[in-house]
């Protein structure tokens, strides 16, 4: 009789070894010069250049993609989520100054098949190339029993660094600032558990139908990937007097931009600035999603703010034009009470 064997059990040590030689080439693309040594190793390490700064500090950021992943495992299209999970961990670290530096994940699967791990990394790698981080290293771990064997769930901490006097946060922001608005590419990758509740769910829609207002294939909108703000950001910082950012996530709009104001001061959003994509609308109507609610959920399609000084937010919108960010001047920072209010309506 033969004995037991991990891979009996369901862990096939020789795939996710597989994996790795998949995925080799891609992580090779989001490398930067300060990374030591190369895949494989038990630590990723990295050289921090000191002299670029007098009193560096370290920020880091954990986040996931959250319910996005069940569109993804459901169509079989597995190349994108990894620049969501990317977008979600390295546009935090950005909002307090800090330059993107390296970035690990984590990979919980139900089964390693090589061929999806090396998609889901490629997207991780495609992801830091945009941020400008390096992909230092992660970790792929098989659990069957735990969860089936098309399933996945993934994570990642990104570290960033930023010089002491330029951090960036609610006592660098000034009343008159102007609320400039960067558009997001749709929903990114919040407020899906609502997404799926009203789409799939309540109205029984296919994620392969087309659907004539978004232009194609629900899920292909869905797994649009988020935005990656990182570079846009930083380049606002070395070019026009910027004094604070608000990534816009989970909690919308509102609830990120009063994160970052502080007590004595309040922001106005003017609605009338911006039409949402068509995808928010679907949600809404097919949901009956009242109006707060849908502001509370999603982007609305506001992925990232900066506060910008009044006399150079000509110059903030030509450096975000020049880098193809879809950006306009969305309210103002006022005198308050460290809340955001939102006035008008959408345009029709």
């Amino acid at each position: 009789m033969s004995g037991r064997s991990y891979a009996g059990a369901g862990v096939d040590i020789d795939a996710g070894e597989r994996a790795v030689e998949l995925m080799r080439g891609r992580i090779a693309r989001a490398g930067r010069p300060e990374v030591v040594g190369g895949l494989g190793g038990f630590v990723g390490l990295f050289r921090l250049d000191t002299s670029r700064y007098r009193t560096p500090l370290l920020a880091s950021s954990t986040d996931g993609v959250g319910t996005k992943l069940a569109i993804a495992q459901a169509l079989d299209k597995h190349d994108t989520v990894g620049l969501d999970l990317v977008g979600m961990v390295v546009d935090d670290l950005v909002v307090c100054g800090a330059e993107p530096l390296f970035l690990q994940d984590y990979i919980a699967c139900g089964q390693v098949v090589p061929e999806r791990i090396a998609e889901i990394v490629g997207g991780i790698a495609a992801g830091c190339e945009q941020a400008g981080c390096a992909l230092v290293g992660g970790e792929t771990a098989e659990h069957p029993g735990l969860m089936s064997a098309d399933h996945y769930d993934l994570a990642a901490t990104g570290v960033g660094v930023v010089e002491q006097d330029s951090v960036l946060g609610p006592e660098s922001v000034r009343a008159g600032d102007a609320v400039v608005a960067m558009g997001s590419s749709g929903l990114h990758s919040n407020g899906f558990s609502l997404v799926r509740h009203v789409l799939l769910a309540g109205a029984r829609m296919r994620l392969e139908a087309v659907v004539d207002e978004l232009g194609g294939p629900l899920g292909e909108q869905l797994l649009t990937p988020t935005r990656i703000y990182a570079k846009d950001c930083l380049s606002l910082v070395a070019e026009t007097d910027t004094h604070g950012f608000s990534h816009v996530t989970g909690g919308g709009l509102a609830a990120n931009l009063a994160r970052v104001l502080p007590g004595h001061l309040s922001a106005t959003v003017d609605r009338a600035s911006w039409r949402p994509q068509p995808v928010f609308d679907l949600v809404q109507r097919t949901g009956r999603v009242e109006q707060p609610e849908m502001e509370r959920t999603f982007n609305m399609g506001v992925g990232m703010v900066a506060l910008v000084a009044p006399g150079d937010v000509d110059r903030a919108l030509a450096v975000l034009t020049a880098r193809h960010v879809p950006a306009w001047v969305a309210g103002e920072v006022v005198p308050g009470d460290g809340t955001v209010v939102l006035t008008g309506r959408h345009p029709a």
